[in-house]
């Protein structure tokens, strides 16, 4: 059964760009291996992450994340059984909130900065729908 696993959770740390390339690699590789696919965003400190695969699989690689000192105040957002997964051809693709994808990521948020912690789940699966269509994809 494919699942849909959307999280936050905030920065431990500041994290520079080298963390971020770390985390995106490691993540990739894992995610691969594990046949997990998905997207993460990271804005004002925060990681929003949506996750697919195997229910097994992403329950194990969530119960990694709430262990990873990077995270902390992790929360669930939205879990959901799936048909299809939207990131079919990413074992991981990263969003940032730079200045090419503000209005994306303030058409969603009900506050002046990007809070994912106060979206609805269907705010959330719009966002990230749109995001796989017109967002600038780091890499």
């Amino acid at each position: 059964m494919l699942v849909q696993l959307t999280y936050a959770s905030k920065t431990a740390t500041i994290l520079g760009p080298g963390d971020v390339k770390d985390i995106l690699q490691s993540s990739a590789r894992n995610n691969q291996a594990a046949g997990v696919t998905g997207a993460l965003c990271l804005a004002n400190g925060i990681f929003l992450q949506q996750l697919e695969g195997d229910r097994q699989a992403v329950n194990i690689l969530y119960h990694r994340i709430l262990k990873d000192p990077r995270h902390k105040a992790p929360s669930i957002l939205d879990l959901s059984e799936i048909a299809v997964r939207q990131f079919g051809s990413w074992s991981m693709g990263l969003i940032a909130a730079s200045q090419e994808n503000r209005q994306l990521f303030l058409k969603y948020s009900s506050t002046a900065e990007f809070d994912p912690y106060k979206m609805s789940a269907t705010t959330l699966r719009a966002f990230f729908s749109e995001v796989i269509q017109n967002a600038r994809w780091l890499s």
